[in-house]
């Protein structure tokens, strides 16, 4: 069989790249290029599933459809990102296998084959952006860098260019005299004087910062020392974090090929021999080369494998590169699945015609259904006084009480926890919300959050939660991934942990269940499935039970009094002196005066005035 005919019997196959600055999508055969169109940036991390499938779509109509599908893409790191990427493609070419990864792998197989004495290689990725992938020959995996410009970028070219800006007008300032590299830099960006560079970079974007990096490198061929310093530190910096890649993949021994890549180090030799001399000190076995292929083809060639391994239902990966070593060791997560529809889901006999009652008579009935809510409570109480207890020995004993949720569940704990500091004077650190989306889900919905079982339990270890600390998820049904993921992670840290819901239904096998479950019969909701309603008030209640009787026992109430409010406004300054005198009979002055004395800390000032019966007498 001719080379020809041996490409036809090849499967067409489309390899989609989509990165920070623009996404190529290429169709192959073999070794032959078909088809190639480019199109905008696409980072995952910046873009909702409705955008996605808008991006991909765009190459759906211009190609025909392939016999396999590879997808790398700028901002995927977790298993879940993966399927977004998945499901998206999936409602465009379905039924078409179909490998996604992030960006850098498929730069890594674009690559030539590995040496045979090479143990692990390294993709060295230097344009816009930065960062380095590596993988050993084993399969395992690491990532450095890619935390974007404000965070990571070392040596990239939005550093050089912001580097360049940042010397320019400190020497001006130095020196007095404006340098050869601001002369170049005004001329490229077209501006008059120093002063014009205030304005413009206010306004410009990290592709424009980095579009300056060509005016160093044209400096540094005419030797001037501000630019060579600038590329020397980029070039030490890039290096540096390919050997703390390469050191996680392998050993310090072993031999390790460095594959440069981006249009720093590809159209920048001079650089790009700086890396490699900076990379040769660092390590001493370093095989340097730069990436011959546009990297798209690394995506056509994990396509082609896909198809070869004939798994036609879409494969998931957990991608390991941005995986700490703790996440890596993370067993199995478990989330449960209930064969009933939880009560928070069901439909309410009581309120079936909710829609044509008067106003006055469906504040009746959601008002009854509320006032049902305390006896429901008051049935766990034997179980709501353990947490309590739990809680004031983690607190006496240095650890912290974390309320895990999502959406309403999420926005409650998050509202009790903030609540602490103001009302009990404790450490912010003492008693914290997380919520599901992060800060923005606070006040809007974050598409797929909830869902995503990995990030609870990554919030659990950057929290670095261990057994002095408390952990209460709050699910309303009682099935929230997120939540699961928490719990799964704090019970795998030892902390003690338990689960708030409305669903006494659920079903845990004792291997994943959390040390207790609260779960009080409020059943359905008067508006299906709404529950803001009466699983948010239960909630609150219960949250309320369970940080006020905490600080109680804690010593921070005497009487009904708060005597460790923190008086931080004037009503709150006033509601002190109130209770230094209602404990003291002292008069309003003397009061007053003894908490201005004390920076208004009610229990320093309980020490500075004799306490009186109402008689004025001394108290014994």
């Amino acid at each position: 069989m001719n080379q020809q005919a041996a490409s036809r019997n090849e499967p067409l196959v489309l390899g989609i790249e989509c990165g920070g600055t623009r996404t190529v999508a290429l169709l192959a055969r073999g070794t032959q290029t078909i088809q190639r169109i480019e199109g905008g940036p696409a980072n995952l991390r910046l873009v909702s599933d409705t955008q996605l499938l808008r991006h991909f779509r765009q190459f759906r109509r211009a190609l025909p459809c392939p016999d396999a599908l590879g997808i790398g893409m700028a901002g995927a790191r977790t298993s879940d990102d993966l399927a977004r990427i998945l499901r998206c493609a999936g409602k465009l070419w379905p039924r078409v296998p179909c490998w996604t990864g992030h960006d850098l792998e498929v730069g890594l197989a674009a690559a030539e084959k590995t040496r045979a004495n090479v143990r692990a290689r390294v993709l060295v990725l230097s344009g816009t952006g930065s960062c380095c992938f590596g993988q050993s020959t084993t399969g395992q995996t690491a990532k450095i860098g890619g935390w974007g410009h404000i965070l990571g970028d070392k040596g990239s070219g939005f550093e050089i260019g912001l580097r360049a800006l940042k010397a320019v007008v400190f020497y001006l300032d130095r020196d007095d005299e404006w340098s050869a590299l601001g002369q170049r830099i005004l001329r490229a960006l077209q501006l008059n004087e120093p002063n014009d560079l205030i304005g413009w970079v206010q306004r410009a974007s990290k592709t424009e910062i980095a579009a300056l990096a060509p005016a160093v490198f044209a400096a540094v061929a005419e030797r001037d020392r501000i630019a060579s310093d600038i590329l020397k530190g980029a070039a030490h910096s890039l290096a540096k974090d390919a050997a703390s890649c390469a050191r996680r993949v392998a050993k310090a021994s072993q031999r390790v090929e460095f594959i440069f890549a981006g249009g720093v180090l590809l159209r920048q030799p001079r650089f790009a021999q700086s890396v490699k001399t900076e990379l040769r000190k660092l390590w001493p076995a370093a095989v340097a080369r730069q990436l011959k292929r546009e990297s798209v083809w690394g995506a056509v060639e994990l396509a082609r494998a896909e198809f070869a391994s004939r798994q036609r239902t879409p494969r998931l990966r957990e991608s390991t590169d941005m995986m700490s070593p703790a996440e890596k060791r993370r067993p199995e997560i478990f989330v449960p699945l209930t064969a009933s529809l939880s009560p928070t889901e069901q439909r309410h006999p009581r309120s079936m015609n909710l829609d044509k009652l008067s106003v006055n008579a469906a504040i009746e009935l959601m008002l009854s259904e509320e006032a049902r809510l305390p006896g429901k409570i008051l049935a766990e109480r034997n179980k709501i006084a353990r947490v309590v207890d739990w809680i004031v020995r983690a607190l006496r004993a240095g650890g912290r009480l974390f309320y895990v949720g999502a959406g309403t569940s999420g926005r409650i704990g998050v509202l009790d926890a903030s609540e602490c500091p103001p009302t009990f004077r404790t450490q912010p650190e003492q008693v914290q919300g997380i919520i599901a989306g992060g800060q923005r889900a606070l006040w809007a919905p974050v598409e797929g959050a909830e869902d995503d079982v990995s990030a609870g339990a990554r919030a659990i270890e950057f929290r670095s939660i261990g057994r002095h600390d408390v952990v209460i998820g709050i699910a309303a049904s009682g099935g929230t991934p997120f939540v699961w993921g928490a719990l799964g992670e704090a019970k795998a840290r030892r902390a003690r942990t338990i689960l708030l819901c409305f669903n006494p239904t659920l079903g845990v096998p004792p291997k994943h269940r959390p040390d207790l479950i609260i779960a009080p019969d409020i059943g359905p909701e008067i508006l299906t499935g709404s529950t803001r309603l009466k699983a948010g008030t239960a909630t609150k209640l219960l949250l309320n039970l369970f940080t006020t009787l905490a600080m109680v026992r804690l010593g921070k109430v005497v009487s009904n009094l708060m005597v460790d409010v923190h008086p931080a406004n004037r009503k709150l300054r006033e509601r002190a002196v109130r209770i230094l005198r209602e404990l003291t009979n002292a008069s309003e002055p003397a009061a007053r005066q003894a908490l201005e004395n004390s920076r208004w800390v009610i229990k320093a000032a309980l020490k500075k005035i004799p306490r009186k019966n109402r008689d004025g007498r001394l108290q014994s």
